[in-house]
């Protein structure tokens, strides 16, 4: 009696090993062993996304370090040479310069569209707009017009510009030339989240605006295309670098001065490589426009500490966790 018992105690032991190996063997995930380092610029509006990337490679196995913010050049420069893993927001074609000077195709990893629809371009108040008959920015080389803008008593219109390096400063730059606008509007550049939050104070005093704004970007959350503001169209296209022969011109037939941007991720092109599973994510994985929009105003109401935007986070995970699923077993599959 006493041998049987020990018999089946033995059995029972075999028997549990082989569960537990089993489920260590299928709870074994692609990532496992392998670190990550994710950049972003120092764009706040910027970590929604990259933390979904980072959640869905945790999900992966892969060990996400904290995100390092840094300017959009130096993070394409870490990118191409191993130094960071992937940037969640490289937007396309606005930085295809910058991919270009860092290394190209030879260097990175590029593949799907994060998020697209990205819109950007120049905007004035609706009411001087339509008091003046104002529609395209070249019409601010008549110095009446530009001085209607004149925030700072110099005479010229104060243009709300974007941050150096960003990329979109290269463009203004080139139009501000090839408009001849050099002599009528000054190009205000900074911190843009403050120099934009000047600007919507002066409209909220009824005076006149004019800037540079990108969707998706709270901005036009808080000026409304169409009810509070109107785009400026451009005379003709004019690019900085490689792009320079684009047609910027819309399927609606405006033309804005800009292309159509996508959101893309950008990944050592040797790390996709050996990370099969990580490759196939940054292809697949989608984002709605309309969800980060919707996230970046919540930010501006002062939701905006990285507690919040990680409760944003998991707050999006949760209402949409049928997709983000399909995106991890997609991207398992690969490592198959």
């Amino acid at each position: 009696m006493k041998k049987s018992w020990k018999k089946k105690t033995f059995t029972l032991g075999v028997a549990s090993t082989l569960v537990l190996s089993s489920t260590v063997w299928a709870e074994k995930l692609p990532g496992e062993g392998v670190s990550v380092q994710p950049v972003q610029s120092t764009v706040a509006e910027e970590t929604f996304q990259t933390l979904i990337v980072n959640r869905a490679l945790e999900k992966l196995g892969y060990d996400v370090k904290p995100t390092k913010e840094v300017d959009y050049n130096v993070g394409y420069t870490s990118i191409s040479k191993g130094d960071a893993t992937f940037l969640a927001v490289g937007w396309f074609p606005l930085h295809a310069d910058k991919y270009t000077m860092a290394g190209g195709d030879d260097k990175f990893y590029r593949q799907g569209q994060y998020v697209s629809g990205a819109a950007q371009g120049y905007l004035i108040d609706k009411k001087t707009a339509e008091k003046y008959n104002i529609t395209n920015i070249s019409q601010l080389s008549d110095p009446k017009l530009a001085k209607l803008f004149d925030a700072d008593g110099d005479g010229k219109a104060d243009l709300t510009g974007c941050n150096p390096g960003w990329g979109c400063e290269m463009v203004i730059e080139e139009q501000l030339s090839a408009y001849k606008l050099r002599d009528t509007v000054d190009h205000n550049q900074g911190n843009y989240a403050a120099i934009i939050a000047d600007t919507i104070s002066r409209y909220k005093k009824g005076e006149p605006i004019l800037y540079y704004t990108w969707t998706p970007y709270w901005v036009s959350g808080v000026l409304v295309p169409g009810k509070d503001v109107v785009w400026l169209e451009v005379p003709f296209s004019a690019l900085p670098g490689e792009r320079k022969n684009v047609d910027t011109t819309l399927a609606n037939g405006k033309n804005y001065g800009f292309e159509m941007n996508s959101m893309r991720i950008i990944a050592n092109k040797e790390f996709a490589a050996n990370n099969p599973s990580a490759a196939k994510l940054f292809e697949i994985i989608k984002l709605n426009i309309n969800d980060v929009s919707a996230q970046n105003m919540i930010m501006s109401q002062g939701k905006n500490s990285a507690a919040d935007i990680e409760s944003h986070v998991n707050g999006w995970i949760k209402s949409n966790q049928n997709l983000f699923d399909s995106w991890v077993n997609e991207a398992k599959k690969a490592a198959q």
